[in-house]
């Protein structure tokens, strides 16, 4: 079904009591109120996390390096048959065409990495790049800059409806750093960092690092005019799950008027999904920017790695740099079985249990948590669909901690690149569960869209916009409490 945002426009966080209790169905609490109008309501009257289970009965008790790379525990035999199938795909390098390597080649031309998990490392966030060395987890989407004095001809107005964005006509959508004998690379990504100070409200000073992103040793001229927008490889785990919670599930906390004066206007955004031919409600990218875990998957294949498949035929080569001549894989490079595998690889990786969920100071932070209005757009808990949902993934209670909505972080964070509905300054929340263990799993890995944050603390530092309320709250903490507050999040 297609969604209409301007359709939606509920007078308040519209959530009815019905659905809050089926959301808490699982808890030894009973919910005896009015019916719950609001966001600040619906948390008042929803218990604290009483599980470690945060993504249902899939969680696993893995808290080490491998903490993301478990199959979902409540998975059959056959089942984890098939995610190892995917977990090869996801591992093993892809080569350049033509190979005895059939199954895997068709690399590039241009591209950035030549597997899955160079980027996701152990299915977790990707590393920061050192020095002057190749980035592989984090890269530069590209595109042009939106101005008023650039009006698009009805072709082009036709071709960012679907892909979201104008491509650089060049440079095309992602910067890609490497590439096949014969073909020069795009170029390479730049990192240059100022240091700003923040004063907490103790004496503790805390320095952030604001980058400045630039493409340097460009392959085929200047750009000229260009939109950098860096993206960090995002953790994998639990994306079946949100995968499953339905769009009405996800639109009870949608106001893009905030029409209940909070100050939070959360908002979907609405893409183009390849498969049914149709605009319907994003939520994985760092904008909510694909409607599909197999679409994400396919559009990786493609911009990451110049690999094209039946649902994304093309990479992102543009005309100008003649890739069509260099030998392929074949006009499908990734085969429908193989992109089978990987989705479900990718759909049922577990989701790590919560540690210390009972401890005084955990239980402090998480209340905190929710005074601070944090739990506004860090949605504590959801539940998947029972219907037309695999059995793995139905009728479960998580805790995401996220509303998988857009919302405005303010001009510190700001990208200047929209991508369909998202501003330069809207991101989708990012969920929140096993990102006590982010730097555990990778020691090389930071927070935020662009890894920016080398520490939780860093990351609520540079919350903006909608979140300024909140973050100005954590500044002005006593030790004790903000020692809580990330307490908590390490629980996660």
């Amino acid at each position: 079904m297609m969604y209409r945002p301007m359709m939606h426009r509920p007078m308040m966080h519209a959530l009815p009591l019905a659905i809050a209790l089926a959301t808490l169905a699982t808890t030894a609490v009973t919910v005896q109120a009015a019916p719950i109008t609001t966001v600040t309501e619906y948390l008042s009257a929803l218990p604290l996390q009483n599980t470690a289970k945060s993504g249902g009965e899939g969680s696993v008790r893995k808290h080490d390096t491998n903490a993301y790379s478990l199959p979902a525990k409540n998975m059959s035999f056959d089942q984890r048959l098939s995610f190892s199938v995917g977990n090869s795909f996801f591992k093993s390098p892809w080569v350049i065409a033509p190979a005895s390597t059939t199954a895997r080649d068709g690399l590039g031309p241009l591209f950035n990495t030549n597997a899955c998990q160079n980027c996701h490392v152990k299915d977790g966030r990707g590393s920061l790049p050192a020095g002057n060395d190749p980035a592989v987890g984090l890269f530069l989407r590209l595109g042009m800059p939106d101005s008023p004095e650039h009006s698009w001809d009805d072709e082009e107005r036709e071709f960012r409806r679907i892909s979201g964005v104008m491509p650089h006509p060049v440079y095309g959508t992602q910067l890609q750093n490497a590439s096949v004998p014969g073909v020069p690379q795009e170029g390479r990504m730049q990192v240059d960092y100022q240091q700003k100070s923040v004063t907490l409200a103790d004496g503790e000073v805390i320095t952030l690092r604001a980058p400045h992103y630039s493409i340097v040793e460009a392959g085929f001229g200047d750009p000229g005019p260009i939109a950098l927008s860096p993206r960090l490889a995002p953790g994998m785990v639990g994306l079946g799950l949100l995968e499953a919670v339905s769009d009405a599930m996800l639109l009870e906390w949608a106001d893009p008027e905030d029409n209940d004066g909070d100050g939070i206007s959360g908002k979907p955004n609405t893409v183009w999904s390849i498969a049914d031919d149709a605009l319907v409600q994003g939520r994985f990218g760092w904008k909510a920017g694909q409607p599909s875990v197999r679409q994400q998957s396919a559009k990786a294949f493609a911009g990451d790695m110049g690999l094209t498949s039946s649902l994304v035929g093309s990479t992102d080569c543009t005309p100008v740099q003649k890739c069509d001549v260099m030998p392929s894989g074949g006009t499908i490079e990734v085969e429908d079985n193989v992109m089978d595998n990987v989705a479900f690889y990718s759909r049922n990786l577990a989701v790590p249990t919560r540690r210390d969920i009972d401890a005084p100071e955990v239980r402090a932070g998480e209340q905190l948590f929710r005074d601070l209005q944090c739990a506004s757009c860090h949605r504590p808990t959801l539940t998947t669909d029972k219907a037309g949902v695999a059995a793995q993934l139905a009728g479960q209670v998580i805790w995401p901690y996220s509303d998988m909505l857009l919302h405005d972080m303010g001009d510190a964070l700001s990208d200047n690149r929209r991508e369909f509905e998202a501003t330069g300054n809207e991101w989708r929340t990012p969920p929140l569960w096993g990102i006590g263990l982010a730097q555990t799993v990778n020691s090389a890995t930071g927070f935020l869209h662009d890894g920016r944050a080398r520490t939780l603390l860093e990351a609520v530092l540079w919350h903006g916009g909608e979140a300024q309320s909140s973050r100005d709250a954590v500044v002005a903490l006593p030790t004790e409490q903000r020692e809580s507050l990330l307490r908590f999040l390490e629980s996660l």
